[in-house]
């Protein structure tokens, strides 16, 4: 009798191409629910998040302090910087898409996604300490090399860890859940890095070049930890069925090239143009503008970092009252009102800046988060049109175009800055037309690129009752493939 229904649904998918869906509501259809729409428990939630608080700390090492390291102390220039770091990210931009057709096609008894991350692992150690600590003399090959080692580390531990999320829950508002956990839990691993003067008793200070030896241990030494808690503790959803339909690279354009996907694939790329031009030059911001101290400058980006905390639990209890799109629009115009806020903030009051930093994380928060289930959702459709799931490849589209937005970031503002406006990192303060300069970069660059991101959401059709209908297609199928299978074929 499921199998019938499912037939049924199946066809009925194929025939209603202006309302595909409406003839769910028609038939009432109520498909057994899958291992997946399940709610998972907190602990399980908790091992899942703990994976990414290490790896946050090393991004924020890596990110935010990395150029003001090798620029300031070990003598690199910033063009120099900028178009090594943009062209490792541009040769790895070809190791996401395969990465993610290999991972969709693997299948052990330990889980898919589960392999890869221990894979990444080690990767991921080797390049951070080696890039953390870099000898006297390193120059611009010694910078690609480990950069790029720890960038194809990464994206295993990303792309692996995003696809896993999304295949522990198949439901619209559980997915904005497993995600805000990620986001909430995430900011631990940077805040704690920046808390490291008051922990030591500024023995230890995140961007002073004779710690930076004994944060990439802290940060080794962490990676491992997390993701043995999330191994232990966090299940991988059985694959009911396996398809031995073909998929080639056409197939992967033509995705891309349909509206929800191109929709997804351009905002994310404008969210992480938009933010991420604040990260290289945020020591130089709040240090030469603002005229905030190394320490300072820390204990500001707590704000801005731990504002997550909260963002990660209260966007999904937006979206789930305005919808994932809506919400993610509303948060882009908050942060544009936050960001303009710096700026109006008068020079050396830290708890004004503070609490401006604050309201710009809490709307960054939204950004990955909602991107990523919205992603998820669309995974969904694909598979009930193809047949097969595309997780792994879909989480490839949107990491590749967060690698190219943080590359173009790079590479644009730096040589802006040091050929326009004559910025030079290693003088204490520049003039005042090269902190104008600064200033439009940090200011005003990234809420042009976050206007943009959210104006894209505008007829966005994936809501939610539309993912509830394919969700229903796909219980449906699943139960009826399944009574299909023999005994000794079902998952254990």
């Amino acid at each position: 009798m499921r199998h019938e229904t499912s037939q049924g649904l199946l066809r009925g998918l194929r025939l209603r191409q202006r309302a595909p869906y409406e003839f769910l509501r028609k038939r009432h259809l109520s498909p057994p629910a899958s291992a997946a729409s399940k709610r998972l428990s907190t602990l399980a939630l908790f091992a899942f998040a703990c994976a990414g608080i290490p790896v946050s700390a090393l991004g924020l090492a890596s990110g935010t302090y990395l150029p003001p390291f090798y620029t300031g102390f070990v003598g690199i220039s910033l063009v120099a910087f900028s178009v090594t770091t943009s062209v490792v990210r541009l040769v790895d931009l070809t190791f996401d898409p395969i990465l993610g057709w290999i991972m969709d096609r693997t299948h052990t008894k330990w889980g898919r996604f589960r392999p890869w991350y221990v894979l990444g692992v080690p990767i991921t150690m080797l390049g951070a300490y080696m890039l953390l600590n870099p000898p006297l003399g390193a120059g611009v090959t010694y910078l690609g090399l480990w950069y790029l080692i720890l960038w194809i580390g990464l994206s295993i531990l990303s792309l692996s860890h995003a696809s896993w999320g999304a295949a522990l829950a198949a439901n619209y508002h559980e997915r904005s859940r497993i995600y805000g956990w990620m986001t909430a839990m995430a900011p631990i691993g940077s805040v704690s890095l920046l808390l490291l003067p008051i922990l030591t008793g500024h023995k230890l200070t995140l961007g002073d070049p004779k710690s930076f030896h004994d944060i990439s241990l802290i940060i080794v030494f962490g990676i491992p930890i997390g993701a043995t808690i999330m191994l232990l503790f966090t299940p991988e959803r059985p694959k009911v069925t396996a398809s031995h339909q073909k998929f080639g690279f056409m197939d992967y354009v033509a995705m891309m090239r349909r509206p929800t996907m191109a929709k997804l694939i351009l905002a994310d790329l404008a969210y992480t143009l938009g933010p991420g031009v604040t990260g290289p030059l945020y020591a130089f911001f709040f240090g030469q503008i603002k005229g905030f101290d190394r320490a300072e400058i820390g204990f500001l980006l707590i704000f801005y970092i731990g504002a997550a905390l909260a963002g990660g639990f209260a966007w999904p209890m937006i979206a789930k009252r305005i919808s994932k799109h809506r919400a993610i629009q509303v948060a882009s115009v908050a942060y544009a009102v936050a960001q303009t806020s710096l700026m109006a903030t008068p020079r050396e009051l830290f708890w004004p800046t503070a609490i401006g930093m604050l309201f710009v994380g809490f709307c960054v928060s939204a950004f990955i988060l909602l991107i990523r289930s919205m992603v998820a959702d669309y995974a969904d459709e694909m598979q009930l049109e193809q047949g097969r799931e595309r997780a792994g490849v879909l989480y490839a589209m949107v990491t590749t175009t967060q690698k190219l937005g943080a590359s173009i970031n790079v590479l644009l503002v730096f040589p802006i800055l040091q050929f326009i406006f004559k910025f030079d990192p290693k003088k204490p303060v520049n003039d005042a037309f090269a902190l104008q300069g600064l200033q439009l970069c940090y200011l005003f660059a990234p809420i042009i690129f976050v206007l943009v991101g959210a104006a894209l959401f505008f007829g966005y059709q994936l809501d939610e009752a539309r993912h509830s209908e394919i969700r229903a297609a796909l219980d449906a199928r699943e139960a009826a493939e399944s009574d299909d299978l023999p005994a000794a074929d079902e998952p254990v």
